[in-house]
């Protein structure tokens, strides 16, 4: 009898723990299912607002011809529209080898090329990058620094194609103001936010030239511009439809070829004809159309320029991967999509590179292998599900398309600004590691355009990428001030 009664005893323990077990598993199963709901709900949100259909990127390209307008009129204008550049570009005919200078922030690019004519590519082209010692150089000790590397560099490559008469040769020079501080530190000599005053580049131009006859290196700068600039000459030099440049990296900026009639703010002190090259500055560019989300408004107010630097902000490798952490950051907290415990790498700003968005964004693996290996690489997140992962691209995508598209409105906004949409064919060249590493955002930005043109119009706007890549622009712009200086 004992026995029977322990054995109903531990019949109904069993039971009683089953069912709580069963209790337990729905109470999982319901909280699981309330927490992939609102990850959801947070993914379509973000997605509606960040959502570019056509009309909206027109009002955005109108908005920008408008401002583009008036900041050829008043200094005033948030754009900016520096006249970077009133020298001739380059035609096509320049010839010979070519010496030029990239200067970036933490580091240089020394580059050399055989150019031969517009119906030739770029030969015999040869590239250095140089880092600069975090040493706080002040400019002069820079430019020592430059001079003696570019003195080596002549030596090492000067052979290749016989003896060259560097008493006749340009150096074309070309600065990438750096996107970060701590490169923007690496020279007290330099404040780079005023390089685009012609008293300021006069002066560096002045302490450039004094090193290159310190270190025995006969060559001249003559000319000190934005790196969009020297992209512009590049595309110059290969057609006479080029009218515009981007640059597409962690910084962005445009730059177009501009009647010197339409610069009205610097009326008097240049001829009434001609064109000349226009920096846009568009970083700076602001519109009430642009698809502002919370994480945007969150980036903006904790960024060292809060209110500044909207449409940067929106496009630039220097944001894209901060955006996608803030997005996944709330699906992590509100949602716990990376399970119960938050990711404590996930909460540090600046962390995900929009390197690694586009490597994740553009896994075609069916388990999305490289958004996991991405994950546990930089935030430790070690255990995800393909679902979760797949949220996670959808977000890069989100991030990406919007952008992509909002560089494409900014594109229009230029070839309207010039009046060349319906009836001209316009060249539009761009550099930067966005544009040539990151296929689907390219992808993006060539199709927005070809929404906003229509079958009718689609053929007017070439989008190419630059010639010879980042940096080469100084070797173009040495062509045209040697050219210049023989003519």
């Amino acid at each position: 009898m004992r026995k029977e009664v322990v054995a109903a005893a531990v019949t109904v323990t069993t039971a009683a723990a089953a069912v709580a077990a069963m209790v337990l598993v729905r109470h999982w199963k319901r909280q699981n299912e309330r927490s992939w709901r609102h990850a959801k709900r947070i993914l379509r949100k973000f997605a509606r607002e960040s959502a570019t259909p056509v009309t909206e990127l027109w009002l955005v390209a109108n908005d920008l011809a408008v401002d583009m307008q008036t900041g050829l009129i008043s200094e005033q204008s948030k754009l900016g529209m520096f006249p970077f550049y009133s020298g001739s570009l380059p035609t096509g005919d320049e010839k010979g080898v070519y010496y030029g200078i990239n200067l970036r922030g933490d580091n240089f690019l020394i580059l050399r090329a055989q150019l031969g004519g517009k119906n030739e590519i770029l030969s015999e082209f040869q590239r250095e990058e140089v880092q600069i010692p975090f040493l706080h150089l002040f400019m002069q000790e820079l430019f020592d620094l430059i001079a003696l590397e570019l003195s080596k560099f002549v030596s090492l490559h000067e052979d290749l194609t016989g003896k060259t008469k560097l008493e006749k040769l340009k150096l074309g020079f070309t600065i990438s103001p750096p996107v970060d501080q701590a490169a923007a530190s690496s020279c007290r000599g330099i404040d780079w936010r005023r390089l685009t005053d012609d008293t300021v580049r006069t002066q560096m131009m002045t302490e450039i030239n004094e090193a290159l006859l310190k270190h025995g290196v006969e060559m001249q700068v003559s000319a000190m511009v934005d790196e969009v600039i020297g992209c512009l000459a590049g595309a110059r030099y290969y057609s006479r439809e080029s009218v515009a440049a981007l640059s597409l990296g962690m910084a962005v900026n445009a730059a177009y070829i501009e009647s010197v009639q339409e610069v009205q703010k610097l009326q008097g002190q240049l001829s009434n004809s001609g064109e000349m090259a226009i920096s846009v500055n568009w970083g700076n560019f602001s519109s009430i159309h642009l698809p502002m989300t919370e994480f945007d408004a969150s980036l903006d107010s904790e960024s060292t320029n809060p209110g500044s630097g909207i449409f940067e902000k929106l496009i630039s490798g220097m944001y894209l991967g901060e955006i996608v952490r803030k997005v996944l950051l709330k699906m992590a907290q509100e949602a716990a999509l990376f399970g119960d415990n938050l990711p404590i790498k996930l909460t540090i700003p600046y962390l995900l590179r929009s390197h690694d968005v586009a490597i994740m964004h553009q896994d075609t693996s069916e388990d999305y292998e490289m958004v996991d290996e991405k994950l546990k690489e930089i935030f430790e997140i070690s255990s995800t599900t393909p679902v979760v992962r797949e949220i996670v691209a959808e977000v890069c995508d989100i991030v990406a398309e919007r952008g992509a598209r909002l560089v494409g409105a900014g594109i229009m906004g230029i070839v309207k600004k010039l009046g060349r949409i319906a009836n001209k064919k316009s060249v539009i060249t761009v550099e930067g590691g966005l544009y040539e590493h990151y296929r689907i955002f390219r992808n993006y930005l060539h199709s927005s355009v070809w929404e906003m043109l229509g079958s009718d119009l689609s053929d007017n706007v070439i989008i190419e990428h630059s010639h010879g890549g980042s940096g080469a622009g100084a070797l173009f712009i040495a062509a045209s001030q040697t050219r210049d200086a023989d003519s």
